[in-house]
């Protein structure tokens, strides 16, 4: 079953079970999967899909950070049941270990010495760990390697 197909099944379902929550992200989700593909003017595939679900839990851990800080606990928990459920679309994450060991093997591939071929190294990791890993953490990761 595709991502696309899976997020209509479980719009239907949140429906059924009156999950006001689930069928709002999903919604939302699917909103920006109709954008994205408008944008782009064809249809997205499931690594376009998990590239929007992940913009958007991006947004919601931006979200969280803002709503704690100031003191919105109320907001906060929303944004934490939100990015609850988008998290549950993303593939299972690399542990640390796994990162580590694509990032070296990429290293090898590109053949790079110096911080200065970070940009090879993340420009061919990437789409390998497309939502699996954050940008973020991979950067840590081919830093310390370099």
């Amino acid at each position: 079953m595709s991502l696309s197909e899976r997020l209509s099944e479980d719009m239907k379902q949140a429906m059924k079970e009156k999950d006001k929550v689930r069928l709002s992200v999903i919604r939302m989700v699917r909103s920006a999967m109709k954008n994205r593909e408008i944008e782009t003017g064809a249809p997205l595939d499931d690594e376009g899909i998990l590239a929007v679900i992940q913009k958007e839990l991006k947004q919601r851990r931006d979200s969280l950070q803002a709503f704690e800080s100031a003191g919105r606990s109320d907001l906060a928990e929303a944004a934490r049941q939100e990015i609850e459920i988008l998290t549950s679309y993303l593939p299972e994450p690399l542990s640390e270990a796994d990162l580590r060991r694509l990032a070296e093997e990429v290293i090898n591939e590109v053949g790079a010495k110096t911080k200065a071929d970070m940009g090879k190294v993340m420009s061919a990791l990437m789409p390998k760990v497309r939502g699996r890993a954050e940008g973020r953490q991979v950067q840590q990761v081919v830093q310390s390697l370099l």
